[in-house]
């Protein structure tokens, strides 16, 4: 299962493996029922999380059910616990979406939750992030999680986000880092060959490796940076049960009223 998942997640397009790859796992959680972690996103138990990750697949990390990792199952867990995410209706931009979130968020927030990409089968909306399409002081909260590390721009993507979001709004932006995290963000996009890209930057379709100045660049766009470190607060048995990384930052812009 762990090559398999690899190998897919590697080679084949995210806007394809989106559209399939639900139903074999769907048929693959039935076999990794049980108690041992629980998925807060779908309310599923399993023996195991199943593992994810291009090269080295990460264990425990995969929801075979909902297919939620490890971030999104943080973020759900803070958005539950530290926002009014889902106590009333807001309008949210979710660009990019995860599968395991879409559902649930429509539910909640009805016709004021609108998915965005500028490729992905799942959006509502087909949009380019560096120019988004609705007018300024639209939205309570933006969701924006593993995307800038993909796009031309990420400082005109973030002024974006911070034009579209009502005073007192709020963004999660949580963004991939790899170890040796450098002091700041590097980018050169001179380098073009898909190997080397990957080596540099994490994957080939990256354009830049975050930094420990990720908190700045989000300022540089007008966001005031909030890096939680609201994962370490939660207890052991918690993280173990929802599996969890205990370190893992949430990365949340607001705008100022």
């Amino acid at each position: 299962m762990k090559k398999i998942i690899a190998f897919l997640i590697r080679y084949v397009p995210r806007k394809y493996l989106q559209r399939v790859a639900g139903v074999g796992l769907k048929i693959a959680s039935l076999f990794y029922r049980g108690s041992a972690v629980q998925c807060p996103v779908c309310n599923t138990g399993f023996r195991t999380f199943l593992p994810y990750g291009r090269i080295n697949p990460r264990p425990n990390a995969l929801c075979p059910s909902c297919l939620s990792l490890e971030r999104h199952r943080l973020i759900w867990v803070y958005l539950n616990e530290k926002t009014d995410f889902f106590k009333r209706k807001l309008k949210v931009l979710h660009i990019a979406p995860e599968a395991c979130f879409i559902t649930p968020f429509e539910k909640i927030h009805g016709e004021g939750y609108i998915t965005a990409d500028i490729e992905s089968p799942l959006a509502k909306v087909k949009m380019d992030i560096h120019s988004i399409p609705f007018s300024e002081n639209t939205f309570d909260a933006v969701l924006c999680n593993h995307v800038l590390e993909h796009v031309r721009d990420d400082i005109q993507a973030m002024r974006e986000i911070h034009r579209v979001l009502k005073p007192g709004g709020f963004s999660i932006q949580q963004v991939p880092f790899f170890n040796p995290v450098p002091a700041t963000t590097f980018e050169d996009n001179t380098i073009t060959d898909p190997r080397e890209r990957e080596k540099i930057f994490g994957q080939d379709d990256h354009v830049r490796k975050y930094g420990h100045d990720y908190g700045k660049r989000m300022q540089m766009a007008g966001l005031n940076a909030i890096e939680d470190p609201f994962v370490n607060e939660l207890s052991d048995d918690v993280r173990q049960k929802f599996g969890l990384v205990k370190g893992e930052i949430i990365f949340v812009g607001r705008k100022s009223l």
